[in-house]
Parts: structure tokens; C-alpha cells; sequence
């Protein structure tokens, strides 16, 4: 006696090899894995010149300092250290040419940060464009694993 398939992707071969099944039965099996089991992933980014600007780890530092008002904080948050989110900053405004972050220094009263609306600006387009393309992948996947060929 043969061992039962684990998954829907051992079933289908099973089904392949199995000459008394009929070709739709493995597509429905393969169809059910692709639709079960399978997702598509992204990443995108924004360059100049080659050298990063925006991608997920800085989009996720920005809406940090957004929500805490602090670079120390918004890097804690995102496992990353200070002088690291400090350097991801710095290299996002020269290769923009823009300020992103508006820092005031600690002290009596404390320090803190918030973005400058050139950073939520390129917040802001940046999610849409991560949107668009998300959901024209989503679609193209769709279109492409739900076929019957």
C-alpha cells in the first residue's frame, strides 16, 4: 500500500502517474494547489543613479518617525539601529536632493523628528505606486495559475 499524499502538490503527481485519472482530474488538483497554496510576492524600490532611495525598510523608518516623532524610536521599531537609520536618512536626501526628516535636538525638553511633506509627498506615491503594481500583479497571477492549460 502506497502512503497518502500530504499535499495537493503530491496528489498531483500521484495523479500524474496514476494512468486510470484523466488529464482535467490532475489540472483540478493542480489548479486547487496553485489557487490553495500559492501566492505571488513583490518588492520594489526607488533608485538614482543605481543606489536605493525608497524601498520597504526606509518606507518602514518614515512611517516610524511619523508615528513616534523619533528617529531613536522609529529605528527600535524596525530592529535597525540609530546611527543606521541616521545613514538611511542622510543618503534619502542627497540622492533626492530633498530634506525628509526635520530633526530637532535632545534636551530639556527632548529631541524628536517628523517628516518634512516632501517625505510624506514620496510617502504617499510611493504606497500607491506599491498598490498599483501589487494589484496588477495580483491580476496577472489571476489570469496566468487559474488557466486550465
Amino acid at each position: 500500500m502506497q502512503p497518502m499524499p500530504y499535499n495537493d502538490f503530491q496528489a498531483g503527481n500521484q495523479l500524474a502517474k496514476n494512468s486510470e485519472h484523466n488529464p482535467s482530474s490532475i489540472d483540478i488538483v493542480m489548479q486547487k494547489w496553485y489557487n490553495d497554496t500559492m501566492q505571488i510576492r513583490s518588492k520594489i524600490w526607488l533608485e538614482v543613479d543605481g543606489e536605493p532611495v525608497l524601498g520597504s525598510g526606509r518606507q518602514a523608518l518614515l512611517r516610524g518617525i511619523e508615528e513616534f516623532g523619533s528617529i531613536n524610536k522609529a529605528a527600535k521599531n524596525i530592529n535597525i539601529s540609530y546611527r543606521k537609520a541616521l545613514g538611511y536618512i542622510s543618503s534619502m536626501e542627497q540622492r533626492t536632493g530633498k530634506i525628509m526628516v526635520h530633526r530637532q535636538a535632545g534636551g530639556l525638553n527632548g529631541g524628536g523628528a517628523k517628516l518634512s511633506e516632501d517625505a510624506r509627498m514620496l510617502l504617499k506615491k510611493f504606497n500607491k505606486l506599491e498598490r498599483g503594481v501589487n494589484k496588477m500583479l495580483d491580476q496577472k497571477f489571476a489570469k496566468v495559475f487559474d488557466s486550465q492549460q
